[in-house]
């Protein structure tokens, strides 16, 4: 006999899977940017900021 149990997995709370949802304000201009780099590269909005947020961090320099 065929074990046909449908097994659902307690599905983790939001917030802990390493994200964390925010929202920002920017420039249109800037907005129109992201979009066009989103359109040619195939990656979303999404990806893209966190990239680029990730390679300002660690390039960042604090002037003393």
């Amino acid at each position: 006999m065929h074990d046909k149990n449908l097994v659902i997995h307690p599905k983790r709370p939001k917030g802990e899977d390493g994200y964390k949802v925010f929202s920002i304000r920017i420039k249109e201009e800037l907005l129109e940017q992201i979009n066009t780099i989103s359109s040619r590269t195939g990656h979303s909005r999404n990806e893209l900021i966190g990239t680029f947020l990730e390679y300002a961090v660690e390039h960042c320099v604090i002037a003393e």
